[in-house]
């Protein structure tokens, strides 16, 4: 019997092509300074990279300093984040296999000035080293927590500003793609959610107003981006959370993201309130995934507890999405595109340093592998 390989089967995006249907999602690392990569972002992108993934994409990239989440958040608002990026990104790709890199552009709005990860996540007040956040109202992720300044209009205006200007950055550093980071409960899906939305502006209440700034947002990047480079769109599909945004409203935001040019939908949940109830199991986002392409027919990428690799195939072989985006499994283990192909009898392109590490067994995964030696 024939194995089904259509993880493994090329795919274009615009003018970009990806090897297979694996892409490495962003990772925060949390591990910046003042914005700018260190050495960590050389090892994490080199490994990452080594994968045989089809497309590797940096963590959230803030496009201002306090559109960082943390401290160790990564930036691109500045020359020095410019030249840290390119400086590192260059040695990491320099002997790694070709492979299209991506970059999440971000800004963390009401979540901003928070402790990383494993110093408890809590916001940091001003008096403390943090700064204040800024969201589309005074309302705070936490009810403990102060509340982030309102954005007036010169404050919406700067903020796309600062993201046309961090996509001119990422042009020049040779990024192949960008995708905006709407997700999570960072500052456009604050936006997108009536939960976090009370504004009585342009930008608040309806549904059309709600999707305006990230709209414009991703209208005056798509404007400076290369025409014939890929640019797509992180969406939390439901915040599941009564009253919150829904998988009908991602549906028709969608629509009007592909009508402006948007190339792909990384179909995420959540994020925007303590109160969701996620229904966490394996691949418990692909049914929002295969709503909007089934929709829409726009390119959707699936993410979310996705892990073994027939569980993958299956999701692109049905047709619930075109990609599969994977982080903690990446993370566990960065050759995992590897052992997929071993498992579906497929084969992946891999640096000539490693032709000769796969057992014997698996020998024919590593395309033009040279196994002899003298």
């Amino acid at each position: 019997m024939t194995m089904s390989r259509t993880l493994f089967s090329p795919f274009k995006l615009r003018k970009l092509a990806l090897a297979n249907r694996i892409v490495v999602s962003p990772m925060c690392q949390y591990s910046a300074v003042n914005g700018c990569a260190v050495d960590w972002h050389i090892v994490h992108w080199g490994q990452l990279l080594q994968s045989s993934a089809g497309m590797f994409t940096i963590e959230a990239t803030a496009v201002s300093a306090i559109g960082r989440i943390t401290h160790g958040c990564l930036g691109l608002y500045d020359d020095a984040c410019e030249k840290a990026i390119g400086e590192r990104l260059a040695i990491a790709r320099a002997d790694a296999p070709p492979m299209p890199v991506a970059m999440q552009l971000a800004h963390a709005g009401r979540k901003g000035s928070s402790l990383v990860p494993w110093e408890g996540g809590q916001l940091i007040p001003v008096a403390q080293g943090g700064w204040t956040p800024v969201a589309p109202s005074a309302i705070p992720q936490l009810e403990h927590e102060p509340p982030p300044a309102a954005l007036d209009a010169a404050g919406i205006g700067e903020i796309k500003r600062q993201f046309v200007d961090a996509a001119r950055r990422a042009s020049r550093l040779g990024i192949d793609a960008i995708e905006l980071h709407c997700a999570h409960g960072y500052l456009f899906h604050e936006f997108l959610s009536p939960l976090s939305n009370r504004r009585e502006d342009a930008y608040g209440g309806s549904f059309d107003n709600r999707v305006r700034f990230p709209l414009e947002v991703f209208a005056a990047v798509r404007d400076v981006w290369p025409q014939d480079m890929p640019m797509g769109v992180r969406i939390s599909a439901n915040d599941w959370v009564d009253g919150g945004w829904t998988i009908e409203d991602s549906i028709a935001l969608v629509r009007r993201l592909k009508a402006a040019g948007c190339d792909w939908i990384d179909t995420s949940s959540g994020g925007i309130s303590p109160a969701q109830k996620i229904p966490l199991g394996p691949g418990y986002q692909v049914p929002l995934a295969r709503a909007i392409r089934r929709a829409t027919s726009i390119p959707t990428m699936a993410v979310g507890l996705i892990t073994d690799a027939k569980q993958a195939e299956a999701i692109i072989a049905s047709g619930d999405a075109d990609l599969v985006a994977m982080a903690r499994a990446m993370l566990w283990n960065p050759r995992w595109p590897w052992h997929a192909a071993a498992i579906l009898g497929a084969q992946v392109q891999a640096p000539q340093q490693y032709w000769r590490s796969a057992p014997r067994d698996a020998a024919n995964v590593i395309a033009n592998a040279k196994l002899g030696m003298r």
